[in-house]
């Protein structure tokens, strides 16, 4: 069948942007004056985690900021052991005289329950729990530990993530649901059940969490896994069955490239869908790797789509035999990072600038054409063109750089166009967009 193109007949047309937020309970996590909300109708928070030793309170406090200040609104930290609870109050106060308040939240497993008891005062400096209900035991002491952490959350009224994991799930309750499924007419394959049971313990939990008293706008859930199409069908189940906020991520994502892409395409269908209300990229650094890169992924991903916007976005052409020269590839490289290092002061100076576009091109095919439709744009010469490069502002030809000193004179234009655009008094501030 053959379909000859022809107009659009519809009234509207297509609509564009992800499905509308999915309608959750609003989670407040706090220090001080600083407020966190997760669900709601609050945009999609960035959360990361440290790995460094958390009971090495001064190395853990110093990437707390690095992270909190690469833009993760939520950092959670290691509490596995004595030493690590006992410095938890240190890190705090650490990051307080540095004046970051982001909120902390403990990863407890297997020994939370006694972790929280016998130091309070890590319990206080904390701001949420992430608790994963398969590591606190079986029988009758994963219930009563289970009980002993909501009280502690209780009493200092700290919210808590419920974080289920395939690969620490709940081993009687697997095999209840892999009995009941052999008494099935047609019984579901393993992998199904035991997507069931990531959600059955979730919502499970945090009902007895609800029933110990924790209010029910306290509660996180998260169900994570390995495999793209497992977590995609995993977190439409769990979202379909309760309206707590959910925390998204890819566990055990892997490492460089292949970590990113996974997880952006897990993480993308759900948040398209309107599902998904914290992320986190759980990448695997390489050996001295920067651990900002997980912050900088997820931000990445929400702003690609079009969720939030946080520093200004730089397009650049791939490349090809007409640009030879490699003098637009390191051009975008510099402009990227440059507006990225920008970020902590121009964010505060210059509201808005975060929703700015850039365009770095290679050549006159689509060189000219996409610096027009970006705030500030230039087409470099590719190969066997003329040696000059027109600049773009909003729209218009404004100047045309030439030589050695390219790169130097267009950051200086940059600079000067957010300065006027973006600066104090300037009332396009709330402009979006060219």
């Amino acid at each position: 069948m053959i379909i000859e193109p022809g107009l659009n007949q519809a009234d509207t047309p297509l609509k564009v942007g992800t499905a509308g937020r999915r309608p959750t309970r609003a989670v407040a996590v706090q220090w001080g004056g600083r407020v966190v909300q997760v669900g709601g109708n609050a945009p999609v928070v960035v959360q990361s985690m440290t790995n460094t030793d958390t009971a090495d309170a001064i190395a853990t406090a110093i990437q707390v900021k690095d992270l909190a200040q690469a833009g993760s609104e939520l950092v959670r930290i290691t509490v596995n052991t004595p030493e690590a609870a006992r410095e938890v109050p240190a890190i705090r106060e650490q990051l307080d005289r540095m004046n970051v308040s982001v909120p902390l939240v403990g990863d407890f497993h297997y020994n939370g329950h006694k972790l929280l008891a016998d130091f309070p005062e890590c319990a206080q400096a904390l701001s949420k729990y992430r608790i994963n209900p398969g590591n606190m035991g079986g029988g009758k002491k994963r219930g009563d530990n289970f009980a002993q952490m909501i009280e502690v959350a209780c009493r200092y009224e700290k919210p808590v993530r419920i974080g289920v994991n395939w690969g620490s799930l709940d081993h009687e309750l697997m095999a209840r649901m892999m009995d009941d499924n052999s008494r099935r007419a047609q019984p579901w394959d393993a992998q199904a059940v035991m997507r069931d049971a990531l959600v059955v313990s979730a919502i499970s939990n945090a009902r007895r969490a609800e029933e110990l008293g924790l209010p029910s706008n306290a509660i996180v859930l998260s169900c994570k896994v390995s495999h793209v199409q497992d977590l995609i069908t995993v977190y439409q189940d769990l979202s379909a069955r309760c309206d707590y906020p959910v925390h998204l991520g890819l566990t055990e994502a892997g490492m460089g490239s292949k970590g990113i892409v996974a997880s952006t395409a897990a993480l993308s269908v759900l948040l398209q869908q309107g599902i998904g209300d914290t992320i986190r990229i759980s990448l695997t650094p390489e050996p001295g790797g920067d651990r900002r890169r997980e912050v900088i992924v997820a931000q990445e991903i929400l702003q690609s789509m079009g969720l939030r916007a946080f520093t200004p976005m730089v397009v650049a052409c791939p490349g090809c035999g007409r640009t030879s020269s490699t003098v637009f590839q390191e051009l975008a490289d510099s402009i990227q990072s440059y507006l990225r290092d920008q970020m902590p002061v121009w964010k505060n100076r210059y509201p808005g600038v975060e929703t700015m576009n850039v365009a770095v091109m290679g050549c006159v095919v689509n060189g000219p054409g996409e610096s027009r439709h970006a705030d500030i744009g230039i087409s470099l010469p590719g190969t066997g063109e003329v040696p000059s490069a027109p600049v773009y502002v909003d729209g218009k030809r404004t100047v045309t750089l030439k030589g050695d000193t390219i790169a130097q004179e267009f950051q200086a234009i940059v600079e000067q166009y957010v300065e006027r655009r973006y600066g104090a008094g300037d009332t396009n501030n709330n402009k979006v967009g060219g």
